[in-house]
């Protein structure tokens, strides 16, 4: 739907565009919420098209699923909620879909946090798109989106210097699918990993560059370089998961480390070990922030900060400032903190 003044907001609608865990948890939350439905969904899956999302996902909405997007898209909506893939460049033909439709977007992509980092061409055919079609087109999730780079970024705002920053997240992949165990290389010899590294298939985490960018962009800091490693976790003690199981001396996830660097001295240290069933060796998870600088600040959550439960969130609360935004492209930086929808969604809307 076109920004425009003076429009009252009868109820904000919502198309979802991907059915899986996240786009589905999306569903259900906005189900819960006053003010605000679920209009139209695609997915191309043939088990799910044809079905409603009250069949799909027991909530309220009798939207039917469909996976002709050209036709859903006809539908008058506020927002499409993409949850499809990782990569700017896998999802960039959604968005341009959504976008020429009048359609506000948020794309929970890890790279499309970011785009113009590592696609600049596409991300700036995003912006212009966004512009000439009047609407606004955020990339968010819990990280990136959040953790690692907004609330950093957030908690700058009460230094008067800053030196340095450090940030981890320590996370349990034990919940996740084989897909996940596959492109961390849960269960893999170290011969495995380090062969899996080069070839691009251990990818670790996705959205480093962008965290990086999203961080330097917001306080004037110009890197003149990102640098990043991929250690494989070795596994001391078994460790046991539906979906794998690593012997001691496998792999039981990926340490990935970022660097962010100046003038030959680092900035930025993002660092995200993933393992299954960290407990077994004494592992305790959670996000860590320390700010070096005028005051030194240290944050830590303990355990961290759910990735699922948080990615649908944010998606879902930041809908009103998306609608609210000026058109183009924006990041989590250029917004106001989302908060959570407590209140009825059509009074958060600009009139």
């Amino acid at each position: 739907m076109k920004k425009g003044k003076g429009v009252l907001v009868v109820t904000v609608k919502v198309i979802h565009w991907g059915l899986g865990a996240m786009g589905g948890g999306m569903a259900k939350l906005l189900d819960t919420k006053t003010g605000v439905e679920s209009i139209a969904a695609i997915d191309a899956d043939p088990n799910k098209k044809g079905k409603t999302l009250a069949q799909l996902l027991d909530v309220k909405s009798q939207a039917i699923i469909n996976d002709d997007a050209a036709e859903v898209l006809k539908t008058d909506a506020h927002v499409v909620i993409i949850a499809t893939g990782s990569f700017t460049r896998e999802v960039f033909p959604q968005i341009e879909q959504a976008v020429k439709a009048k359609k506000n977007v948020i794309c929970i992509a890890e790279e499309m946090s970011f785009p113009r980092q590592q696609e600049p061409e596409l991300g700036e055919k995003i912006h212009k798109l966004a512009l000439e079609n009047n609407v606004t087109v955020l990339g968010t999730g819990i990280n990136p989106g959040f953790v690692l780079d907004l609330l950093i970024v957030a908690m700058t705002g009460v230094c008067y210097d800053i030196k340095e920053i450090k940030a981890s997240r320590i996370n349990d992949l034990s919940p996740f699918g084989p897909t996940v165990m596959k492109t961390q290389g849960v269960g893999t010899t170290l011969e495995a990993f380090n062969a899996g590294v080069e070839a691009g298939t251990i990818v670790g985490h996705v959205g480093f560059p962008e965290s990086m960018a999203m961080i330097s962009s917001a306080l004037g800091w110009e890197l003149d370089e990102i640098r990043q490693t991929k250690e494989p976790i070795i596994a001391k003690k078994y460790r046991e998961t539906p979906h794998v199981k690593v012997e001691p001396g496998m792999v039981a996830g990926c340490r990935h480390i970022a660097y962010g660097i100046k003038d030959g001295k680092t900035l930025i240290t993002l660092i995200h070990p993933q393992q299954v069933r960290p407990e077994n060796e004494g592992v305790e998870t959670g996000d860590f922030i320390e700010i070096i600088g005028e005051p030194g600040i240290h944050l830590a959550i303990q355990p961290e900060i759910p990735g699922g439960i948080g990615t649908i969130a944010i998606a879902v609360n930041s809908i009103p400032n998306v609608i609210n935004a000026e058109p183009g492209l924006v990041n989590m930086t250029q917004l106001p903190v989302p908060p959570a929808l407590l209140a009825d969604v059509r009074s958060l809307i600009k009139k």
